[in-house]
């Protein structure tokens, strides 16, 4: 499958996979699109065998699962330093996601979850250390 070239069949299936990718089974796409559910399945195996489908990601509720505190702290590091202080940060208890920007002096998005302000506060100053290290 070459870049840029789904079919309307494709499109479909990845419309509908958006909508619920854990509740919709390939069955359940065939229907909807009058195919058979085996030609469904081939087609997905090629949409996930060429990369375009990279994944089926997890959506957590935090703050049902006990992290009522959410933040998103936004860092500077020196271009040549920004991988590795990335790779440091999803090391950090309570980080769930780092965005490393291409350009600019906010370099570096990190967003963090804590079940009161002392988790945040720790995550920030582990943040900072790692920093500082880079630096």
């Amino acid at each position: 499958m070459k870049n840029g070239t789904l079919d309307a069949i494709d499109k479909h299936i990845l419309y509908y996979l958006q909508q619920d990718a854990r509740g919709t089974s390939s069955s359940d796409i065939a229907e909807k699109l009058d195919l058979s559910a085996s030609t469904v399945r081939t087609r997905l195996n090629k949409l996930e065998s060429s990369g375009i489908i990279r994944g089926y990601h997890l959506d957590i509720d935090y703050d049902l699962a006990g992290y009522p505190l959410y933040t998103k702290i936004i860092c500077t590091a020196p271009i040549p330093d920004r991988d590795s202080l990335a790779n440091r940060a999803r090391k950090i208890h309570g980080v769930t996601a780092v965005r490393e920007i291409m350009t600019g002096e906010n370099n570096v998005y990190v967003n963090a979850i804590g079940k009161n302000h002392d988790d945040l506060n720790r995550i920030t100053e582990d943040l900072d250390s790692v920093l500082h290290k880079a630096a």
